[in-house]
């Protein structure tokens, strides 16, 4: 017995997108020079906080403040001159709060979620953080010695090491280069290191305070005014140095014994957030690796079956933004997925997309964005991200905007500009004893051994 079959035409058709609402957004900048966005979203009796801390390295600095870096985001909550971590982690809870903190090349993040009637208290212990983090020695050690094991633990991870390489590949010596720290390095932070890290970098000015949720704008206002007063660190914002683009190389291919899977990694430059070819690059991008329907997965994942999730996104970081592209795929087929993959790529550059292509992508991609901002949390940190870029809320709308105005001859332009195989560096990290043979029918390889660490 067949299965039944689906009637195509019983289903109704798509409705046009909804137009993206720009929150309510209240912006303030507090005299030690914190800016502080509050979005009113009544309820939902949560209260989302995002607290965006310049925090790039430079060049000269960039192994060091990366290793002691990776430890601070842990130690931080540690201890302060009024609580210890027990105390900090209990203060928290009783609001329904837990305060995470993250690092990446450009900044640190202190989130948490807390009931509304916590704002205050949980104000109260940010301050603490930002204001008096003691950085206790035996717990400064215990915490480096997980960040050892976790980063020795990375290293054996073929996709860490993929995107190391390609990272170090594209970046040099610039901090983005950076993407694990040195575990020897690690090792050697001491609490004196981290209070000095924390006391010249970790200031007001450049700093963003988001709020979102069940929250009074003026009464925030008064509460973050009230605790966060004594945070007053002068000196100035460091960010990242500009990027400059990577110089033509041949494929690089890590060396990776007995490794049964290939990892492919290409990534290049990409236009930033307020580039006029973004969204036309984001429809392109989409089309060809970035969700299930595209024409990657179709290739490569659906007809040849060399791999389970090939995608391509665009990614933004505040010195540079990036278009990559990542498959790992058997190791027997390697050559033929990276042939396929560029050719695929080429295909974008070369040839049209077709109108029922675009209006997909352009759907996916406007689903995802209202998705991305439904919920308090996604709308905390899509505006640290934006305002930490030095942009505003605004920006969603005019994202939308443009995404519904991009045309096919703009995705042609945007594709040939930013997805041409010339212009991306590609990695791949596999068994060169297997796959370095089948690379080079597709033109030149560098081998090479996964990278050692690096030292200051």
């Amino acid at each position: 017995m067949s299965a039944p079959v689906l009637d195509m035409s019983l289903v109704p058709p798509l409705g046009e997108p909804r137009p993206a609402l720009v929150p309510e957004v209240h912006e303030t900048t507090l005299p030690n020079g914190l800016r502080l966005v509050v979005v009113p979203r009544p309820g939902v009796p949560l209260i989302e906080l995002r607290l965006r801390v310049p925090f790039a390295a430079t060049a000269r600095t960039a192994a060091a403040h990366t290793a002691r870096a990776s430890v601070l985001t842990g130690a931080v909550l540690m201890g302060t001159a009024a609580h210890d971590q027990l105390e900090i982690a209990q203060l928290l809870q009783a609001h329904g709060g837990e305060m995470s903190v993250s690092d990446d090349a450009d900044r640190l993040l202190f989130s948490t979620t807390m009931l509304p009637t916590g704002l205050g208290p949980v104000l109260g212990v940010l301050s603490e953080l930002l204001t008096s983090a003691t950085y206790p020695g035996g717990e400064v050690q215990a915490e480096r010695d997980r960040v050892v094991e976790r980063i020795e633990i990375a290293r054996s991870q073929p996709r860490t090491i993929a995107g190391t390489a390609l990272a170090t590949r594209r970046y040099g010596a610039h901090p983005y280069g950076q993407q694990l720290p040195s575990a020897a390095l690690v090792a050697a932070v001491t609490p004196a290191a981290l209070r000095k890290l924390h006391r010249e970098r970790v200031r007001p000015a450049g700093s963003t305070l988001v709020l979102v949720g069940d929250v009074d704008p003026a009464a925030a206002l008064d509460l973050v005014g009230t605790a966060l007063a004594g945070w007053a660190t002068e000196g100035t914002a460091v960010t990242a140095p500009p990027v400059s683009a990577a110089p033509a190389q041949p494929l690089q291919l890590v060396h990776r014994p007995g490794a049964v899977q290939s990892n492919l990694r290409l990534g290049g430059q990409a236009p930033g957030r307020t580039d006029p070819q973004l969204p036309a690059l984001r429809l392109a991008s989409m089309v060809f690796g970035g969700y299930f329907s595209s024409r990657l997965v179709e290739n490569i994942r659906e007809r040849r079956g060399y791999t389970y999730s090939p995608r391509s996104g665009v990614e933004h970081l505040l010195a540079g933004s990036s278009v990559t592209v990542e498959a790992d795929v058997a190791t027997a087929v390697t050559g033929p997925a990276l042939m396929e993959t560029v050719y695929e790529l080429g295909r974008m550059a070369l040839t049209p997309v077709t109108e029922a292509e675009l209006d997909s992508a352009r759907r996916y991609l406007l689903g995802t964005m209202a998705l991305g901002t439904a919920t308090h949390g996604g709308m905390a940190s899509t505006l640290s991200a934006l305002f930490g870029a030095g942009l505003s809320a605004d920006w969603l709308a005019e994202h939308q905007r443009a995404l519904l105005t991009v045309g096919i001859d703009e995705v042609t332009e945007a594709s040939r500009r930013w997805l041409a195989p010339s212009a991306l560096t590609a990695v791949v990290v596999g068994d060169a004893d297997l796959v370095a043979d089948q690379l080079r029918v597709l033109g030149p390889v560098e081998v090479s051994a996964p990278a050692v660490e690096a030292q200051s």
